[in-house]
């Protein structure tokens, strides 16, 4: 018994040694599910979605868990939204993007197939700061009190260590939230997001 104690505090102790902290950041490209639904109005014709270009930024902690395994929370700031373009009925061209901000986080579990490359999964909570919607040229803040707070997603990706501290990732975020509180459609809107970036471990 005595030895079985020795050797999980061994084990735990070379975890806690083994763990990383580290810095990230890059570019979002996110839309919102069934906005050309929810926004068009009267006369509108050939309204049509388009990514939004954001960014990311935030801190991670890499925890290994088993050899080739590890598990990342992180901490990020998330700027995301969409763009949606049409015409009215006099021909003129609308445009309107939707920007909104969280604070997110993912909790990872990734494997890694090789010390430099990994493939990853888990679910990402975050957190609505603000809300704005830009009509052609024309910014107003909107209000929040009619939007869920919270949001609950779920990502994949993969990443490659170039050097031992220095790191290029992807990752594709799945919105299985309706972003707005008692939406009176049948179309939900969900956040979805394409994330590129870099990460740097101390």
């Amino acid at each position: 018994m005595k030895k079985l104690f020795v050797g999980a505090a061994i084990a735990m102790s070379s975890l806690a040694f083994a763990q990383q902290f580290g810095i990230k950041g890059g570019m979002n490209l996110s839309t919102i599910s069934n906005t050309e639904d929810a926004f068009a109005a009267p006369g509108d014709a050939n309204v049509n979605s388009k990514s939004k270009v954001g960014f990311n930024v935030g801190v991670f902690a890499n925890l290994p868990i088993a050899e080739s395994f590890s598990i990342q929370p992180e901490l990020l700031y998330n700027a995301l939204g969409t763009k949606l373009t049409g015409e009215d009925e006099l021909g003129n061209e609308d445009a309107l993007t939707w920007n909104l901000d969280y604070l997110s986080l993912p909790v990872m579990f990734q494997y890694n197939a090789t010390p430099a490359f990994y493939l990853e999964a888990g679910p990402q909570f975050s957190y609505l700061l603000s809300s704005k919607l830009k009509y052609n040229d024309n910014t107003t803040d909107n209000d929040t009190d009619g939007m869920n707070k919270f949001d609950v997603g779920v990502g994949i990706g993969a990443g490659y260590w170039i050097t031992p501290n220095f790191g290029v990732n992807a990752r594709y975020i799945a919105g299985f939230t309706d972003i707005v509180e008692d939406n009176p459609t049948d179309n939900m809107l969900k956040n979805n997001n394409l994330q590129v970036g870099l990460a740097y471990k101390f």
